[in-house]
C-alpha cells in the first residue's frame, strides 16, 4: 500500500494535516536533543522528512533512515540527494542491527502499521544504547469531547475523499482512518513504552488530540 502511494505521500500529508505535519516532525527532532557525533536511526522513514531534519539540525550526527517500503525509500533518496543520510530497507519487527548501536531512534506513523507494537518497541529498546532516546510520532484516537463528532466525520469521510482526489487511492486513506480509530490511546501507548523497558516516558498531543508524540529513555 505504501509503495503505491509513495509519489503523492508528501502532498497528501500536507493537505490532510493543514500543513501542520512538519511542525510535529520538528518537535520530534527537538525531543531527541543533540547526539553530537552519535548515530541515529529513523525507522519507517517514509520519504525521509525526519531523517533529513535530524541531519540538518544535528550536522555532526550520523543519520540512518530505514523503511520496509522500497518505493518510499526511492522517494526519500530522490528528495534528499546530496544529504549525509544513509538509507536502508529493513523490517522493524526484526532489526538488522547489533544491540546497543544507536544514540537515538525516531519513527513517525510506524506503530499503527505493525501487527505487534510491543515487539517493535522491544526491538527498538534492544538497538538503543543505554541512555539513548526514543521519540515516536503517530496518530491517536480523538477523545470524546466537544470536537469528537467533527473529528470523526473528517476521519471517516474527509480523509478518504482527499485520498481519492490527491493520491488516487481512497482505500489506502480509509485504512488510515480505521487504523487511527482502533489504535492505542496516548495513555495506553505510553504504558506500552514502559512495558518495553523505557524509562521517563511522556507524551504531548497535537491537532485536537489526534496526533501524539511519545518519548522515553533506555
Amino acid at each position: 500500500m505504501f509503495d503505491d502511494i509513495a509519489g503523492r505521500y508528501d502532498l497528501m500529508n500536507r493537505v490532510m494535516t493543514l500543513g501542520q505535519d512538519q511542525k510535529w516532525r520538528r518537535f520530534v527532532v527537538s525531543c531527541v536533543g543533540d547526539p553530537q557525533c552519535g548515530t541515529t536511526l529513523d525507522l519507517a522513514t517514509g520519504t525521509g522528512d525526519i531523517a533529513a531534519l535530524m541531519e540538518e539540525t544535528y550536522p555532526k550526527a550520523k543519520v540512518l533512515g530505514a523503511d520496509f517500503s522500497l518505493n518510499m525509500l526511492k522517494e526519500a533518496k530522490r528528495r534528499f540527494t546530496g544529504r549525509k543520510v544513509s538509507w536502508q530497507a529493513c523490517d522493524a519487527n526484526s532489526l538488522p542491527f547489533a544491540s546497543n548501536s544507536f544514540d537515538a531512534v525516531t519513527f513517525g506513523y510506524l506503530l499503527r502499521n505493525v501487527d505487534d507494537a510491543l515487539r517493535v518497541l522491544t526491538e527498538v529498546h534492544r538497538v538503543l544504547k543505554p541512555g539513548g532516546k526514543v521519540v515516536c510520532l503517530d496518530t491517536t484516537p480523538p477523545e470524546k469531547n466537544l470536537f469528537y463528532p467533527f473529528v470523526r466525520f473528517y476521519f471517516r469521510f474527509g480523509i478518504p475523499i482527499l485520498g481519492k482526489m490527491i493520491a488516487d487511492d481512497e482505500a489506502a486513506y480509509a485504512y488510515l482512518t480505521g487504523s487511527t480509530m482502533d489504535f492505542y490511546s496516548a495513555k495506553e501507548l505510553a504504558q506500552l513504552f514502559s512495558t518495553a523497558g523505557f524509562k521517563d516516558v511522556a507524551y504531548k498531543k497535537f491537532m485536537l488530540g489526534t496526533i501524539g508524540v511519545h518519548w522515553g529513555t533506555k
